[in-house]
Parts: structure tokens; C-alpha cells; sequence
């Protein structure tokens, strides 16, 4: 069987192995690492010794490691099993026996330098992912944000994006070449003066320090919304807007289709309640656009797709399959909107459609209907001085 130890180190030029680590260095002979490792260690491996490297594609490290009947001694930066190799081997793997000997990961050694407790440290990766992770940590208000970066996601993008969706309150936190004894930088600034730095060392890491507590909203008034025209009506109020949200069971979808989004108040409150789903909102006034983008920002809300054109006319397979729809604006199409909604619909997922007359109930009644769908539950609701609402879920 096939056996894989991996070991972690730092960037630093001399790095200290305990005694059991020198002893599996000395009575192995098949090594592993990124070109950078295989520096770092060259004065430790005996001779003669086989080194492959790790380097993308995988699949050719990989298929070197299927020539190997033995033990191979993979050297991983910092903790193998945080955002590491380890995990990777484990799933391509599967059958090898693997053990792990962590070395401080960057974060955790970040945390060192700055003498800052970090037991509510919340991680996320940018490395060669994108935002969702990140988005969610910011709506949720974590106090302790730790961040691996790329090439892309620089300090100053990620202090940009903060910026834009108004998360100034925290402190940014950067770490540079730690561990290189000669180069490694650690600095502490305001949000805003990281937003424009230009000079910052690769690889690098950061910890995002909450200073204060950003307001956060449990059904947003509709006068705190920039509207569409200013014309008060084209909203789904508030007490309306959290029933739905309700009816949708959203903490247990991943994916939500807002049809008419209008000026984004479904989406925006879905997002901020939800921040693990996935949202695409939909809107066929090209004023939409702008009305979301103004919104998302002011209440803290990214990572909503926004898509602006004729619903009936999309390539609806570029997105996220939903389990949730909310049907905001129909056109007079409701039935074969349904219908359309329905071959993407997952398995077990819902429509939620607010009714404000007889004949929009009736297509939705049709549409469900023709759709093989099942109307689970209704609910009456009326506002101030408005019309009842009747709010209808099928299934």
C-alpha cells in the first residue's frame, strides 16, 4: 500500500526539524514538494534521493506518484491539512495511508506576530476561488477574519471590495513573506489606506480585525431603499418580503431565482439572512441594474448575480439550478414562465408567487397546474391601507 508523509514548513531558509522528522528524512529516499521546498530542504536529503515536483496540472505529479510502491515524503507549506496538499492527496488518494506532521500555518503565524488571540478566527481561501466564502463571513459580522490571497485577490482588491459594500469597520492586517528572515513584512492600516496599496510582497496573508459593529437589519424599511422612479409601490413591503422569505425555508435552499427583481429588496433581504445562498436576480428594465447595485452596496450585500433582460429569453443553464424562485414580475406570462422554471427547477423546489388579483391567481393556478406542481401553502396578508396579499407556494 501506498504511504504518504507530509510534512509542513515555513518559508524560512533554515528550517528546524525535530529529531523524528530528520529520522524519516534520513530513511526515505522518494521526495516531494513545490521547486521552493526542494530548496529549502536540499541540505537535509540524503543521497542518492528522487524528488518530484509539484507543479500544475496535478495529473502529472500524480501519475509520478503511481510509479512509487513505497513511502513518499511530501514537504507542504504550513499546515497540510489547512487549504494544503494533504487535502488533496486524501482525495486523489484514497486508499494510501497518510500522516501528517503540521507546521504552523500562515495565518496562525500572522496571529504570532501581531501577539493577537485568535480562537474565534474565521477562515476562508481566495486562492484560485472566488468571493461567496468571503461575502458570506463579511454579512454574518465575524469579528475575525483570516484570508489566504492570490495573485488576483490582492489586499488592495479585497480592501476595495470591503469599501464598496461598506465594510470599513474592520482593520486590515497583512502579513508578506512570512518566515523569510530577510524580506518578511507585517502591516496594520484602516481599510481605506489598503484599498490603495500597490506594494505588497507575494505570498501573502491577512487578518481583517472587526473594529466595530456594522448596523445590521431584520426587515429593511421599504423608505430605506433607493426605488425605481421613487414611485413607492414598485416594492414588495416589508412585512410582505419577510413572509416570503419565510415561506421559502431559504436557510435550508442553496439557490434562489428572484424574477422581477425590480429594485432588489427580495434579493438583498434573502442575501443578508441567507448569505450561503446563491443568488441570481432577474429584471427586465435596464434601470434594474443600477437600483441592485446601489442597494447591494448600501445594505452590505454582495455576491448577488444581477441579470437584466427578458427572463423568457435567457440561457437560463449558465446559472445555479435554483431550489427557490420568487416570481416579482410576470409580464401577463406566468403560465409558460412556470412552465420555463419548471425544467430547471431542482428536485423538491419551490415557486412562491405574490398575488394581488384574481387574474394573476388564476395563471398561477394553471401554471402550477400544467407544471404537475402542487400548491402547498397560502397566505393572506394585507398592509396599511394596500390591497390583501395573497402569497402562494407550489411545490
Amino acid at each position: 500500500m501506498q504511504e504518504f508523509i507530509i510534512i509542513g514548513i515555513n518559508d524560512g531558509r533554515c528550517p528546524f526539524f525535530s529529531p523524528d522528522i530528520l529520522r524519516i528524512i534520513r530513511q526515505h529516499r522518494v521526495f516531494s514538494g513545490g521547486k521552493r521546498h526542494h530548496e529549502i530542504v536540499l541540505p537535509f536529503l540524503p543521497e542518492p534521493y528522487r524528488w518530484i515536483d509539484i507543479a500544475v496540472p496535478l495529473d502529472r505529479t500524480f501519475e509520478a506518484y503511481q510509479e512509487i510502491s513505497g513511502t513518499i515524503v511530501v514537504f507542504a507549506s504550513g499546515d497540510p491539512l489547512f487549504y494544503g496538499f494533504a487535502n488533496t492527496v486524501l482525495n486523489r488518494c484514497p486508499d494510501a495511508t497518510v500522516k501528517v506532521y503540521p507546521a504552523f500555518n500562515s495565518l496562525q503565524q500572522l496571529a504570532h506576530r501581531l501577539n493577537m488571540p485568535y480562537q474565534n478566527l474565521h477562515a476562508v481561501s481566495l486562492t484560485g476561488r472566488d468571493w461567496p466564502a468571503f461575502d458570506e463571513a463579511l454579512i454574518r459580522g465575524e469579528t475575525l477574519i483570516g484570508v489566504l490571497t492570490d495573485r488576483v485577490h490582492t489586499p488592495a482588491v479585497i480592501a476595495q471590495r470591503m469599501l464598496d459594500y461598506g465594510y470599513s469597520n474592520y482593520e486590515m492586517h497583512i502579513g508578506e513573506l512570512l518566515g523569510n528572515e530577510k524580506n518578511e513584512r507585517i502591516r496594520s492600516l484602516p481599510i481605506a489606506d489598503a484599498a490603495r496599496l500597490e506594494d505588497v510582497l507575494f505570498p501573502n496573508c491577512l487578518l481583517l480585525q472587526q473594529t466595530s459593529k456594522r448596523r445590521q437589519w431584520f426587515g429593511i424599511p421599504d423608505s430605506e431603499f433607493h426605488l425605481l422612479n421613487g414611485r413607492s409601490k414598485m416594492i414588495t413591503k416589508m412585512p410582505i418580503r419577510m413572509a416570503d422569505l419565510s415561506m421559502l425555508d431559504l436557510a435550508n435552499k442553496t439557490s434562489l431565482w428572484d424574477i422581477g427583481f425590480c429594485t432588489g429588496s427580495v434579493s438583498i433581504e434573502a442575501k443578508l439572512h441567507f448569505p450561503h445562498l446563491k443568488i441570481t436576480s432577474f429584471e427586465i428594465r435596464p434601470e434594474g441594474k443600477d437600483l441592485m447595485a446601489l442597494n447591494a452596496c448600501k445594505f452590505g450585500a454582495p455576491g448577488i448575480t444581477t441579470v437584466i433582460g427578458d427572463f423568457m429569453e435567457e440561457s437560463l443553464d449558465r446559472f445555479p439550478a435554483p431550489d427557490a424562485v420568487f416570481i416579482g414580475g410576470h409580464g401577463g406570462q406566468l403560465v409558460s414562465m412556470i412552465a420555463l422554471i419548471k425544467r430547471y427547477l431542482k428536485p423538491e423546489g419551490e415557486i412562491l408567487f405574490n398575488s394581488v388579483s384574481d387574474e394573476s391567481l388564476k395563471m398561477f393556478d394553471e401554471g402550477t397546474s400544467k407544471a404537475g406542481m402542487k400548491i402547498e401553502e397560502v397566505c393572506r396578508i394585507a398592509v396599511d391601507m394596500y390591497n390583501p396579499i395573497l402569497i402562494y407556494k407550489a411545490k
